[in-house]
C-alpha cells in the first residue's frame, strides 16, 4: 500500500490553448483556458485539480507531490508557496519542477517528468508511489484500486466501452495487451480493427490506460532515467519506460480492470462537458 501521489502538471497545455472556443463559455473561462495550467482551470468555481485531490484523499492519499512547469505561480498561489509540505485540507502538498532542457521549447515528456520528480524528491526512488495526470478526473475507487494494490507496479485498466468520449477519440487510444492474470505484455498504439479483435482480455474486453499508475520506485527509477527518446514525438514517454521495465521484468506490472468514465480537460469544449458531468452526477467537494 502507499499514500503518496505524484500529479503531472508540467505540460504546456498546448492543445487546450490552441483549441477552438466553444459556445457557452464565459470570458473568464476562455481566459483561464488560454493562460492557466489545465489542472487550475475552474469548474464549478473550483480548480479542476481540487476534484482529483478530493478523490485521492478519500481513497487514503495523504502525501501529494505536484510536478509543475518552470512557472508554477498559479498552482503555488492556491496550494501553498513552500517547496515542501504545504497543508491543504488534511493533505500535504510538495512540488517538483520539470525543467526544460536547453534547445527545447517544451518539456521533454512524461518519463522525463517522473524522472525529474524522483531526482528532486529522492524518497520516491526507494518507495512505492502513484502517478496521475492533472487533467483527468479519476474516481475515488480508481485511486483506491492503486492505493490497495498489493503488487509493486500496476495501473487501472479501463474498459473502453465505459468511456463517454466520441467514438473517434476512443478508437485512437492505445490499447493494452495483458496475460490471463492481468499482467502487462504490450501497449498497442494506433490500434487497427484487427488489433482490437486480437488483444481483447480474458473477458473479451478491449482495455486502455488513462494514465493512473502505481510504481515501485526502486525498480522503476532506472527506466525513467534511461528512457530513450521517441523519434516521432521527440519526447521521453512514460509508456516507453513502462514497456522497457515489463520486457526486462515480465509479470512486473498488473492491470486492475475498471469500467467507468474518466472526464478530461483536453480542449475548451471539455470545460463545459466536465461541468455538466459534475452536475449530473452531483459531485461536490465536502472536505
Amino acid at each position: 500500500m502507499t499514500n503518496k501521489l505524484l500529479i503531472l502538471a508540467g505540460g504546456k497545455s498546448s492543445r487546450m490553448k490552441n483549441s477552438a472556443v466553444a459556445a457557452g463559455l464565459t470570458k473568464k473561462e476562455i481566459e483561464a483556458a488560454n493562460q492557466k495550467t489545465k489542472g487550475m482551470i475552474e469548474v464549478n468555481n473550483r480548480p479542476f485539480m481540487d476534484y482529483i485531490l478530493y478523490n485521492a484523499k478519500n481513497a487514503g492519499i495523504q502525501d501529494v507531490i505536484i510536478l509543475t512547469g518552470e512557472n508554477s505561480s498559479d498552482i503555488r498561489n492556491f496550494y501553498g508557496q513552500k517547496d515542501r509540505e504545504n497543508h491543504f485540507n488534511g493533505m500535504t502538498i510538495s512540488y517538483a519542477v520539470q525543467f526544460i532542457p536547453d534547445g527545447r521549447e517544451k518539456p521533454f515528456g512524461t518519463a522525463d517528468a517522473v524522472y525529474q520528480a524522483m531526482e528532486q524528491i529522492r524518497d520516491l526512488q526507494n518507495e512505492p508511489f502513484l502517478v496521475c495526470n492533472c487533467d483527468n478526473l479519476y474516481s475515488e475507487n480508481a485511486f483506491r484500486d492503486m492505493v490497495q494494490l498489493e503488487t509493486p507496479n500496476g495501473w487501472v485498466n479501463y474498459d473502453r466501452n465505459g468511456l463517454e468520449f466520441p467514438i473517434e477519440k476512443i478508437e485512437a487510444f492505445a490499447i493494452t495487451h495483458t496475460d490471463k492474470n492481468g499482467y502487462l505484455i504490450d501497449i498497442i498504439e494506433k490500434p487497427t480493427p484487427e488489433d482490437v479483435a486480437r488483444f481483447m482480455d480474458e473477458e473479451g474486453v478491449v482495455r486502455v490506460s488513462m494514465n493512473i499508475f502505481k510504481f515501485d520506485g526502486k525498480l522503476f527509477f532506472q527506466y525513467v532515467k534511461e528512457c530513450p527518446v521517441n523519434p516521432k514525438r521527440n519526447e521521453k514517454e512514460l509508456q516507453t519506460a513502462i514497456l522497457n521495465m515489463v520486457h526486462e521484468n515480465p509479470g512486473s506490472m498488473r492491470g486492475i480492470p475498471r469500467k467507468e468514465h474518466v472526464p478530461d480537460l483536453t480542449s475548451k469544449e471539455d470545460i463545459l462537458k466536465v461541468t455538466e458531468y459534475l452536475q449530473i452526477n452531483k459531485i461536490e467537494l465536502n472536505w
